[in-house]
């Protein structure tokens, strides 16, 4: 899953896509200040802008508006995306919050994440 890289999303695209003062967003906020519609368009959004982020295959000069049009897509604006990427990199109740919305999907090929191995007992439940 990607869940390292929901935590490192947000402040990738802060530097580039947030104006200056960016950083005045409050670092405290924790799980409860955003709701749960805002976390789960932030999960996705931040798988989207992860796989740009990650794609070897898109120059550098148009992953910024890929990562914006990903934003966009996802319903959730620029400025929100970066505060809840901030206040993650804080929050570890957060950053399970936000793991818990991250769309389940198949695994990516291109960039497994150490130990993402599938979650299944090691031996059937006796009977």
């Amino acid at each position: 899953m990607a869940s390292i890289a929901l935590a490192v999303a947000g402040p990738a695209l802060a530097q580039g896509a947030a104006a200056p003062a960016a950083p005045a967003a409050p670092a405290a906020a924790g799980a409860s200040t955003f709701s749960d519609a805002e976390i789960k368009q932030f999960a996705a959004a931040a798988v989207e802008v992860t796989k740009i982020q990650q794609d070897t295959s898109i120059a550098e000069a148009d992953k910024q508006p890929k990562m914006l049009a990903a934003l966009q897509a996802s319903g959730i604006p620029p400025e929100k995306f970066n505060q809840i990427g901030q206040a993650a990199a804080a929050d570890p109740a957060l950053q399970q919050k936000i793991q818990a919305a991250a769309p389940s999907e198949p695994a990516a090929p291109a960039a497994p994440a150490a130990g993402a191995a599938p979650a299944s007992p090691a031996t059937p439940p006796a009977q």
